[in-house]
């Protein structure tokens, strides 16, 4: 049958409708004059446009609606300059499997009306770090090419995806129809390969289950939690795969926020196999193969991308939570193996983390901090870290309840993503405490965002710990024995800084009052900025020192 075609309307029109189409509510944007057409027809439609202080906050945002939903979240900027400020949010989705959609502005393309200027190449320029980078020439394709975006954005592995609208295009009629979304369901793994698994799994004898991002994306936490239960077999998980199990669980072993050295990999050394749920090499990696080393078992959507330090024996590719369970389904029961060892490596590491949780010292050493966090937060609040030192002490010490409640990055690993993944998160869940966790360095690369979020009405605490200093690679420049030297800077008075875009600003002066200023900013509701003094003199000690002297049990 052929389908009814609309009314001629704007192509500008039609890639609204279109998105309408596939579920889109909101837009983040900064517009520019080649988006005024697209700009006009969201006025009439039913998605709201929300304006960001800046194209990173709005590509920030939307990504992180990608990670919380798994439905590609919406951005827009115009052309040059404003396209090349959502390289970084590109990329942040890419690496971090996000589904995010871009849509740019550009100058009319079938007759030119002012040279070169402000014209940029950009889908050239971001199809190495997007999965698909499209210019659209012809309003009649927006249909497809919507449906095709949003299909390789959101199809695992997620990603982004960069739609480029020339100005001329969007102004030019179509009465092309919307072409509608459907459900997409993906395999599970054969039982040919899922029996030689159960087998491995059968005849290991310190098997050790490994959940990564790609076990959060796709809410597989009922499968694995009976698969642990039924099996009997310790996991672990790389930061973001935190929350996929309960983290409170008996079984659970720690997060590898290092890639080796720390108590949790006296456990990992000593396994004979890894079942790998959803980790692939583009998160930092969580443990180093050796040839001659323990086997592992890769279970994810898509194969394995082998790497220097990751080279996967088997290779279990499908639907997690579907092969998973019927994984445990040939597994059968219990799997018989000595738990002693991984029990003592679980008590060491959980005497390890208690230290310095009720330490007094102030400035705020980080296990306070991270220990306090803890207490203010309840089992399904959400906090989004930026990028520092402070997000390994997170990633060890902070135990997450439930799936996508630590948001980090630990793919690019961008500064200035903290805040904005918190603006989005405060929108999505409103009845959720949501806490943003900012370096003084990451927090004032998109600290204008605070406007949008006092604008937007959000409840939301920020928390910016302060040391005048880029305090990660200020902790490698010392261990690396180079003279303390180019990473230290001057910051403002966040306090009033808050207070100037109509946040309130709060200064910790105690150790004693950071935990009742969390809970005040929190009951007082609208967005608060918390100054935090840190120490990280803790890193050396505790990082390094205790690390390199520590001794795997016998």
């Amino acid at each position: 049958m052929e389908m009814k075609r609309d009314h001629m309307k704007k192509a500008s029109d039609l890639l609204v409708a279109a998105l309408e189409a596939e579920g889109v509510t909101r837009i983040f944007a900064v517009p520019g004059e080649e988006n005024l057409d697209v700009l006009e027809s969201l006025h009439g439609s039913s998605i709201e446009l929300v304006l960001t202080r800046h194209e990173q906050g709005a590509g920030f945002m939307a990504a992180t609606y990608g990670r919380l939903t798994g439905k590609a979240g919406v951005c827009m900027a115009t052309l040059g300059p404003g396209a090349t400020n959502l390289a970084t949010p590109a990329a942040y989705a890419d690496l971090g499997g996000m589904p995010l959609i871009m849509i740019t502005g550009q100058k009319p393309i079938k007759k030119s009306k002012q040279g070169q200027f402000q014209i940029v190449d950009v889908v050239s320029l971001f199809d190495p770090i997007c999965k698909m980078s499209k210019q659209i020439v012809h309003g009649n394709t927006i249909p497809a090419l919507v449906r095709e975006a949003f299909r390789v954005a959101e199809e695992e592995r997620p990603g982004a995806v960069l739609l480029e609208l020339p100005e001329d295009i969007a102004a030019e009629a179509s009465d092309e129809p919307i072409l509608a979304p459907h459900v997409r369901h993906y395999a599970i793994a054969g039982d040919t390969v899922l029996q030689q698994a159960a087998e491995l799994i059968k005849q290991a004898e310190m098997p050790l289950l490994l959940l990564g991002a790609g076990a959060n994306r796709k809410h597989a936490r009922k499968a694995l939690s009976q698969f642990v239960a039924r099996t009997g077999i310790p996991f672990f998980n790389t930061q973001m795969g935190k929350g996929v199990i309960d983290e409170r669980s008996d079984w659970f072993m720690g997060t590898a926020a290092l890639s080796e050295g720390d108590y949790l990999h006296c456990a990992i050394e000593r396994a004979d196999l890894i079942v790998n749920v959803g980790h692939d090499v583009v998160e930092k990696p969580p443990f180093l193969m050796t040839p001659d080393g323990k086997k592992v078992i890769h279970i994810n959507y898509k194969a394995a991308q082998v790497d220097q330090v990751y080279f996967p024996q088997l290779e279990v590719v499908g639907d997690i939570a579907r092969s998973v369970a019927r994984l445990g389904e040939l597994i059968g029961g219990p799997v018989v193996f000595d738990h002693g060892y991984f029990q003592r490596v679980r008590e060491e590491t959980e005497s390890h983390l208690k230290e310095g949780c009720e330490d007094p010292r102030f400035p705020v050493i980080p296990q306070r901090l991270v220990a306090d966090t803890r207490k203010v937060m309840g089992d399904a609040d959400i906090i989004a870290l930026d990028n520092g030192i402070y997000k390994i002490w997170y990633a060890r010490n902070y135990k997450a309840y439930e799936p996508n409640t630590v948001l980090l990055d630990n793919a690019l690993a961008t500064m200035g993503a903290g805040l904005p993944s918190a603006m989005m998160a405060a929108m999505q869940y409103p009845d959720r405490r949501v806490m943003a966790i900012c370096g003084d360095g990451g927090f004032m690369m998109n600290s204008q965002e605070l406007e949008t979020a006092v604008r937007l009405g959000l409840n939301l605490v920020v928390t910016v710990l302060n040391d005048s200093a880029y305090g990660m690679i200020r902790w490698k420049q010392a261990h690396a024995g180079f003279a303390d030297w180019g990473l230290e800077f001057n910051n403002p008075d966040f306090v009033r800084y808050a207070e100037s875009y109509g946040a309130t600003g709060h200064r910790v002066t105690a150790t004693e009052d950071l935990l009742t200023t969390f809970e005040a900013a929190f009951a007082a509701g609208g967005v608060h900025v918390i100054d935090v003094p840190v120490d990280y003199s803790e890193n050396q000690r505790v990082l390094i020192d205790e690390l390199e002297a520590k001794a795997c049990l016998l």
